[in-house]
């Protein structure tokens, strides 16, 4: 069994400043490329979120080995647990809908993948700390780079802007655009914006193979109408 004396020699200050610092270095690391991507939760929040998880961890530890050399059955893992757990309430305070659109999704994961290395190194396991960080690094950096050349296209998501002469006309050319093309439409404005004048704003998401091509060909068959006087479309930020 354990002895407070033998728990002090193993967990001595450099020990925990060094389990501490490591923690500060992974949420550094990776709460930099969540900032550079411009996402709510950046440097400072992983930081945090790793530094607060192995400090639990490491006081874990510690009253472990205390009330272990006493006699008591302690679980050294039951504050641990708890803050992989809990974390769950500060990923979810990242996550922004937006209309039909879901924002935020990778750094909530980000923030709980942050506690459990942090976990980790409060443990003492430095390879498995390391190990995750580059799988984290390489998740968010070099998948993303293969998502966007390679996924974008199986599906595309767009605000769309419609002004034409008459509302009922507008709405018609829409669904039947959609309806022939199989793009999911949903209506999210509809307002007159000058005597005759019409805009239509709704979202539009096109799915499978050559989505692009799809939203080329939903625009094409609206502007063909005449009807409709100007057409605009943006790509919904993922």
């Amino acid at each position: 069994m354990l002895t407070i004396d033998s728990m002090s020699q193993a967990m001595g200050l450099d020990v925990i400043a060094l389990r501490l610092i490591c923690a500060l270095l992974i949420g550094m690391v990776i709460g930099t490329e969540r900032e550079s991507a411009h996402r709510p939760a950046g440097m400072r929040t992983h930081m945090l979120v790793a530094l607060g998880s192995c400090t639990v961890m490491i006081t874990s530890q510690l009253l472990f080995s205390q009330y272990s050399a006493l006699g008591a059955n302690s679980d050294p893992a039951r504050l641990s647990a708890q803050v992989i757990s809990g974390v769950g309430f500060l990923g979810a305070g990242t996550i922004i809908r937006e209309g039909a659109n879901v924002k935020g999704l990778t750094t909530a994961a980000s923030i709980w993948a942050v506690a459990c290395l942090g976990v980790a190194v409060g443990a003492g396991y430095y390879f498995v700390c390391l190990l995750g960080t580059g799988c984290m690094l390489i998740t968010l950096v070099l998948f993303e780079w293969i998502q966007k050349k390679y996924l974008t296209d199986l599906h595309s998501s767009h605000t769309g802007e419609v002004c034409c002469r008459s509302i009922a006309d507008g709405f018609q050319r829409l669904n039947e655009c959609a309806d022939r093309l199989h793009v999911d439409i949903r209506y999210t404005c509809a307002e007159r914006i000058a005597e005759g004048t019409y805009k239509i704003v709704f979202q539009a998401g096109y799915h499978g193979r050559g989505a692009d091509r799809k939203l080329r060909a939903f625009l094409g068959d609206i502007t063909a109408d005449p009807d409709i006087l100007s057409v605009k479309s943006r790509r919904n930020a993922t």
